[in-house]
């Protein structure tokens, strides 16, 4: 079984749909209230144990109510927590989600997102040590991405970074992922370049390996030469909230059958994964994603 290791943020998400955004002061009736598990660290690893593996989480919560719930449901998956620290003195990270005339508002609370420390890497070391591939995420600290890929480029663990949300970061980090996997608009941020330069330009300079994602599209890919293009699965669209963790996951998941095997899994995976709502309910389950393969092998 492939053992991945995902470093990175737990949230809940806390959804309101109203018929507009409201103004400075104002009050008004909101049409529909619901939470939803979220994080993209979280999100990663619930998509990585459907697809059949054995994922470890790195991360913190409070001990607290929502706390306590996606503790729940994140065992109730089969990850292992732990090293998904308890904390007493920090609430668990929250992301309020207005949505209005299909547009959003969010407001992110990390809580204890930011006490995902370094210190807590190196007390991960030996699951890292163990695992196929690790997957990190930037809604924690910069410093603990830096920690992640030292620790994998140290321990030769293959360390997918996804780059979001995007910032700039230096190239010496870069150097030392196995694979970044922005889409178009993260890769120019990544890099401090023009958005508006090529992105498969963009692909052939960066300092490691890129797997970009183009939504409906596919995805693009290089290791070395010209970016190879992967097309996407043709599917109806209900929520593409959550497509790019659960291709994140996948390509970490399938990485061992090859780069071109895995981000062709990875786009099937994402493309089902919008056809349901929620970012954790559409990430589709091993057998499903085979099915797909079957009927349309991509």
């Amino acid at each position: 079984m492939t053992r991945i290791v995902v470093v990175g943020s737990i949230n809940m998400d806390l959804l309101t749909q109203a018929p507009r955004f409201v103004g400075p002061g104002e009050t008004i009736l909101g049409e529909r209230f619901v939470t939803v598990p979220g994080g993209k660290g979280a999100n990663q690893a619930v998509a990585a144990a459907r697809l059949g593996a054995e994922v470890a989480l790195v991360g913190a919560l409070g001990v607290d109510a929502f706390g306590r719930q996606l503790r729940q449901g994140l065992a109730s998956e089969g990850i292992d927590l732990d090293h998904v620290a308890h904390l007493h003195d920090d609430a668990s990270g929250t992301a309020s989600i207005t949505i209005a005339g299909g547009e959003n508002q969010i407001i992110v609370v990390p809580g204890a997102n930011a006490r995902v420390t370094p210190a807590r890497m190196e007390q991960a070391q030996e699951s890292i040590r163990r695992a196929d591939a690790v997957l990190v995420q930037m809604e924690i600290p910069l410093d603990t991405v830096e920690a992640t890929v030292r620790l994998g480029a140290r321990l030769n663990v293959p360390v997918i970074l996804n780059p979001a949300p995007a910032q700039q970061l230096p190239v010496e980090w870069l150097k030392l992922a196995r694979y970044a996997t922005p889409n178009q608009h993260e890769l120019a941020i990544l890099l401090g370049a023009d958005p508006a330069t090529d992105f498969r330009e963009l692909m052939q300079v960066a300092p490691c390996p890129i797997v970009l994602t183009r939504g409906s599209e596919g995805a693009w890919y290089r290791e070395q030469g010209d970016p190879i293009h992967q097309n996407g699965f043709p599917v109806e669209v209900v929520d593409s909230t959550g497509a790019g963790d659960t291709f994140n996951a996948a390509l970490a998941v399938f990485l061992h059958e090859g780069l071109p095997e895995a981000v062709r899994k990875a786009c099937a995976a994402a493309a089902l994964s919008v056809t349901r709502l929620g970012a954790q309910g559409g990430m589709p389950r091993l057998a499903e994603l085979e099915h797909r393969l079957r009927k349309q092998p991509g």
